[in-house]
């Protein structure tokens, strides 16, 4: 299930990093201990974009210049969902980096159809290694038309969601079809603009910074419609739970797939909205 938080900016102009998943990871983090479910403390099938609002670049990194700001968060699990949310809302305000926040109300995305062809965006990097302490190998540029860009993803994603523990062994050994294809023509621009599509992120791991290396592109999936769906709302790639792999349906006017969402705990502003 994906969601979007929008939260009341109360500083105009205060500013984060440019890349925050960090600083997100940890303070999403921090919410799930802080709700104390022992079932949830080292859940990791959940995904999250950055801070999304009207924003202007400095030196300093983003700075956020419109009222509200929206979090997408999502999880294959709506009871872990729930659980999230249901904590964040109980806390006043949270801090990001210079932002001040204070969580308003929750929107739900509509899950679309899936089929065993989708063409998705990347709205965080795309990650393929985990990092070690005295290698460098998680910071090397794969290119995505190479084989071992799809296979090195298909493994990380056949791993979680055989972690996940919701599908058969049968079902597992029957995903076999996978293939990511990169958009070429968005590659072709890229290259001939001089631009970049892959960068060096910095991410915390049991207290340890390492770099590694995300791609942000869009690209065409081949695999069965349960996968696509897992990707969708799980993320795909390295670290996701630490807010890398997210991903969106390509060419879809996100406005449209949104509509009011209510907990079953109290305490949570409602949207009035026509979205259905």
């Amino acid at each position: 299930m994906r969601v979007r938080i929008i939260f009341n900016l109360k500083n105009k102009g205060a500013s984060v990093p440019f890349h925050h998943q960090y600083l997100l990871a940890q303070l999403i983090k921090g919410i799930i201990l802080r709700g104390g479910n022992q079932d949830y403390i080292n859940f990791p099938h959940y995904n999250f974009s950055a801070i999304k609002g009207q924003t202007k670049i400095s030196r300093n990194g983003l700075h956020y210049f419109s009222s509200k700001v929206t979090l997408v968060f999502s999880s294959p699990s709506k009871a872990f969902n729930d659980y999230f949310l249901n904590n964040l809302f109980e806390l006043p305000k949270i801090d990001i980096g210079n932002l001040i926040l204070t969580p308003e109300y929750v929107e739900k995305e509509h899950v679309p159809e899936f089929s065993d062809q989708c063409k998705f965006i990347c709205i965080s990097p795309l990650v393929l290694k985990t990092p070690s302490f005295d290698s460098e190998e998680s910071k090397k540029f794969i290119s995505p038309e190479d084989d071992q860009f799809s296979d090195l993803l298909y493994e990380s994603l056949m791993a979680r969601m055989e972690k996940y523990g919701k599908y058969t062994p049968e079902q597992i050994e029957s995903f076999y079809k996978f293939q990511l294809v990169p958009d070429k023509d968005y590659l072709k621009k890229i290259r001939e603009k001089q631009k970049k599509f892959a960068r060096i992120y910095p991410v915390y791991d049991q207290d340890v910074k390492f770099e590694i290396r995300g791609y942000t592109l869009p690209f065409t999936l081949y695999a069965d419609p349960l996968v696509q769906e897992f990707v969708f709302t799980g993320g795909l790639g390295i670290f996701t739970h630490k807010g890398f792999g997210m991903v969106d349906l390509a060419n879809v006017d996100p406005a449209m797939r949104a509509e009011s969402y209510e907990l079953t705990k109290t305490g949570i502003k409602q949207k009035h909205s026509d979205l259905s």
